[in-house]
C-alpha cells in the first residue's frame, strides 16, 4: 500500500445518521452505564460510545438491540429523517384559510400524518360580531385549546357556558358538543389548536 493509499483509508467515515444523541439521552434516563448497555446488547463498551458521540453509524443489527435494551424504536431514532421535515414555516402573508360562512380560519400549523394521534392543527380564528362556530357542535375525538387575543368570547359546551376574555385561555375535551360565539363589540380573534388534527383547512 503506498503512503497515499494509507492516507486515504485513515480519513474518518462521514456518518450519515446522527442519532448517538438520542441513544445517549434514553441510557442516561434509565440511568444505564455504558457497560451495562454494551453487555446487554452484546457489543463492547467502545463501540457504544463512539455511537453515541456519532463517531460510527452502527449495524442495522446492533442499531436493533440497543435500541430493544434501552426500549425505544426505531421511528424515534430516525424521525428527523422523514420526508416531512420537523420544521416547518407558514409564512404570515401566505397562511391557507377556510371560511365556514362568516368565520375565518387563518392556518398556522399544517398537520404531519405521520403524527397520527399526535398531529395538531392550529389557527387565527377570526369570528365577527354576533357569530359562533358551527364545527364542533357534534363534537370530535381529542382536545382544544384556544387563546383570546382580541375581543370577549363565550364557550358553550353542552349545557354549560364559559366566558373568555381577552388574554385568557381554555382547554378541554372536544368529545362534548361545543361552539365558540363572539358576545363583544368587535372582530374576536383568538388563537386555536386541536388536536388530534381535524382538516379543518383542506
Amino acid at each position: 500500500m503506498t503512503p497515499s493509499q494509507n492516507h486515504e483509508s485513515e480519513k474518518p467515515r462521514r456518518v450519515p445518521y446522527h442519532f448517538g444523541e438520542k441513544l445517549r439521552q434514553a441510557r442516561e434516563h434509565k440511568g444505564y452505564t455504558l457497560k451495562v448497555v454494551a453487555q446487554q446488547a452484546g457489543v463492547s463498551e467502545s463501540l457504544v460510545s463512539q455511537i453515541e458521540r456519532n463517531h460510527v453509524s452502527p449495524a442495522i443489527d446492533t442499531l436493533l438491540a440497543l435500541a430493544d435494551v434501552l426500549d425505544i424504536n426505531l421511528e424515534y431514532l430516525f424521525e428527523e429523517y422523514r420526508k416531512d421535515r420537523p420544521v416547518q414555516i407558514i409564512r404570515a402573508t401566505e397562511r391557507p384559510t377556510i371560511k365556514e360562512e362568516d368565520i375565518i380560519f387563518e392556518e398556522l400549523s399544517h398537520p404531519v400524518t405521520s403524527d397520527k394521534e399526535n398531529s395538531i392543527e392550529s389557527y387565527i380564528l377570526r369570528i365577527p360580531e354576533k357569530s359562533h362556530t358551527h364545527r364542533g357542535s357534534y363534537g370530535h375525538l381529542g382536545r382544544e385549546f384556544g387563546i383570546v387575543t382580541q375581543g370577549k368570547a363565550k364557550l358553550v359546551y353542552e349545557n354549560q357556558e364559559y366566558i373568555i376574555n381577552e388574554g385568557d385561555s381554555i382547554s378541554f375535551s372536544a368529545a362534548v358538543p361545543h361552539i365558540i360565539e363572539n358576545i363583544g363589540d368587535c372582530e374576536l380573534r383568538a388563537i386555536w389548536v386541536i388536536t388530534p388534527a381535524q382538516r379543518f383547512v383542506k
